[in-house]
């Protein structure tokens, strides 16, 4: 894809992105109704793994690719079917997380918020700059915070976001090593190339 389209799609996804967040936070059936397939804990272990294609992409500079990634990570929290039963714990998370977003939103709660696209940017950020520490102390750190918000916020409930969240933690860095391994690799393949 040409350097122009792939700028102009990474737009349109990144446009829809900001849509869907404005209608989630806007219509409150729209909200039920994503919360609701959200409490199918599929949803929590899939969103990480979002993370893997979103650095790859940075990595080769394709607006396109990060900004679908990051469309599919927010939009898949209504990716699969509303589950027959749900553990109590992960029933009152989501219950402390929706009334948290629909709460009143003063200053400590929109300084957090920031957080999000802030965690985006710099992942993005070292990523686009191949900085790989710097990429492991973001990705870590932002699995860490989440934990530790989930947990300081709502309680024993947050207990339920540890395991998704360290899974996803350790299968975001083991894909990434591979990534970045197999990359170096065909790198050092081709610097021994002879020339002609």
């Amino acid at each position: 894809m040409k350097k122009k389209a792939d700028f102009i799609t990474g737009m349109i996804f990144l446009a829809a992105t900001i849509l869907f967040i404005i209608l989630f936070m806007t219509n409150d059936d729209f909200f039920n109704w994503a919360f609701e397939r959200h409490h199918n804990v599929l949803s929590w272990y899939i969103r990480p793994l979002f993370i893997i294609p979103m650095v790859i992409f940075a990595f080769k500079k394709s607006y396109t690719g990060i900004f679908a990634s990051v469309f599919a990570l927010f939009t898949s929290m209504f990716w699969f079917p509303v589950p027959a039963e749900v553990n109590p714990k992960v029933k009152e998370f989501l219950a402390f997380e929706m009334e948290y977003l629909k709460g009143t939103w003063d200053a400590p709660k929109i300084i957090i918020s920031l957080s999000i696209p802030l965690f985006f940017f710099m992942l993005l950020t070292a990523a686009w700059k191949r900085n790989w520490r710097w990429l492991l102390g973001v990705i870590t750190g932002a699995a860490v915070l989440k934990i530790i918000w989930s947990v300081a916020f709502s309680g024993e409930a947050g207990m339920s976001i540890i395991k998704p969240a360290i899974l996803g933690l350790i299968v975001c860095i083991g894909g990434l090593a591979l990534y970045f391994k197999k990359h170096r690799k065909k790198e050092k393949m081709g610097s021994n190339q002879p020339f002609g």
